[in-house]
């Protein structure tokens, strides 16, 4: 029996991998070259995926973090990009919500920019980040919510109040707050 392919249906896995790598990196050109090879070496070595250790999203996102790294060590940086575009945008307003979330993330330690990136640019469950991370969900659980507290600070610091701005998720209309 033939192991399915996890490339199949590539897209939504390019969608998910893009938004996890643009709230590591920033959003723009950078984070598109990065997801790009984490495609490539996933075509490349797609016959080593064992659906057994998880789903498709799981597999490609290991791939994605190693790109990550390499990205990070090549261009000799720790941190996010300043100026993360973590859903495009027009309005003024919107513009100065994002910018302010992505500075607030880029506060964080490193960690905890790899939970948010996973949870909300890779919209993957406790569970799934669990098994990536080697944690059990109700660890991830509550590391999440530290970090979301901190997330809150940080905003609140920032002049937002009880009510935090929204983080956009994969560069959609749709939004989860942090």
């Amino acid at each position: 029996m033939r192991a399915r392919d996890p490339l199949a249906d590539p897209e939504p896995l390019i969608e998910r991998v893009y938004a996890y790598v643009a709230y590591r990196i920033g959003g723009g050109a950078d984070a598109e070259d990065v997801t790009s090879m984490a495609i490539e070496r996933a075509l490349r070595y797609r016959s080593s995926y064992d659906p057994r250790k998880g789903e498709p999203i799981a597999w490609l996102l290991g791939i994605a973090r190693s790109c990550i790294d390499d990205y990070l060590r090549t261009r000799g940086r720790n941190e996010p990009a300043e100026n993360v575009d973590l859903a495009g945008g027009a309005v003024e307003e919107d513009a100065i919500r994002r910018l302010t979330v992505a500075t607030a993330v880029a506060s964080l330690d490193e960690r905890d920019r790899e939970l948010v990136a996973l949870r909300y640019g890779a919209d993957l469950s406790t569970r799934e980040i669990g098994r990536l991370l080697g944690m059990k969900a109700n660890a991830v659980d509550v590391a999440l919510h530290r970090c979301r507290e901190r997330l809150r600070g940080e905003l609140e610091r920032a002049g937002y109040g009880d009510e935090p701005p929204r983080i956009p998720v994969r560069g959609t209309a749709t939004e989860a707050s942090a």
